[in-house]
């Protein structure tokens, strides 16, 4: 058996029997939203630790569990904090986690995190809708022998966020009378922030936003099949937009100002979603 899709199985053996439900819809709770968890109705939570041979999170604010719970009555499982590739793990660890929530039976996967925004009139605090992405800057999650029982050799990427979940958030969106913004994602490698140039090469090649998570889970969750949206919350300007050194710190903050909208647009989204498609 290959050996990542034996580890996969292996993980789930080890967790199946703690999963209270088959959820609908997975969440991944990128930085700006890790308390997102106690507005659910929550059923159980596994952490990551527990779970033999499984990837921990270490990066600032990042919890490191799957929470089990309801957001309006729709059956949700939410990784309080994720994995990213610059802790040092694996690219078949970072995606891990997303391949897990797949066999507990999720079929959406509601991707977030925070950025930094590239494209002109962008500011901290904004939310961009994810439309497309460009990862060529990190390893393919599906490098490697193929796992045929998750997906084909060679996946289509032309349509990795799903028009249709698109088009929810942005009713979403308008259903609470909010502004939200639309642009590519790049992933970079990370942990360091991006140089001015890099940026400048980014803006060329068609990014409106930068971070060092997300593109990697949504090719894995495209490849099995799932129907992704994202949504990226402007945590500051990128290196060479804004006049002042990034910092951590910032980005922690940015998250906490737009918390609220962030909670209530995700909400709304995944009521929608259930009971539009799901």
């Amino acid at each position: 058996m290959n050996p990542v899709y034996e580890k996969l199985c292996r993980c789930y053996e080890s967790v199946k029997d703690q999963v209270p439900f088959e959820p609908e819809i997975a969440i991944v709770l990128g930085s700006g939203l890790g308390d997102y968890a106690s507005q659910m109705k929550i059923e159980g939570t596994i952490d990551y630790s527990s779970i033999e041979g499984f990837p921990v999170s270490t990066a600032p604010g990042h919890v490191g569990r799957f929470v089990f719970g309801y957001v309006n009555d729709v059956p949700v499982v939410a990784m309080q904090g994720r994995v990213h590739y610059y802790e040092g793990y694996e690219m078949s660890d970072v995606v891990l986690p997303i391949r897990l929530m797949k066999l507990m039976g999720a079929k959406v996967l509601f991707l977030t995190n925070a950025s930094g925004g590239i494209k002109h009139g962008f500011h901290a605090g904004d939310l961009m809708m994810i439309t497309g992405q460009i990862s060529t800057f990190l390893p393919s999650p599906l490098r490697g022998a193929n796992i045929p029982e998750l997906g084909v050799r060679f996946p289509d990427m032309s349509q990795i966020y799903d028009l249709e979940l698109q088009q929810i958030v942005r009713n979403s969106a308008c259903e609470l009378g909010m502004t939200i913004k639309e642009g590519v994602y790049v992933q970079s490698l990370g942990p360091n922030y991006e140089s001015p140039e890099e940026i400048a090469m980014f803006r060329t090649m068609g990014a409106d936003a930068v971070g060092m998570s997300t593109a990697c889970e949504a090719i894995a969750a495209n490849h099995m099949g799932m129907r992704i949206l994202g949504i990226s919350c402007i945590s500051n300007l990128a290196a060479g937009i804004s006049p002042t050194p990034l910092t951590e710190e910032e980005v922690i903050e940015a998250g906490k100002n737009v918390a609220r909208e962030f909670t209530a647009l995700v909400s709304k989204t995944i009521q929608n979603i259930h009971s539009t498609i799901v």
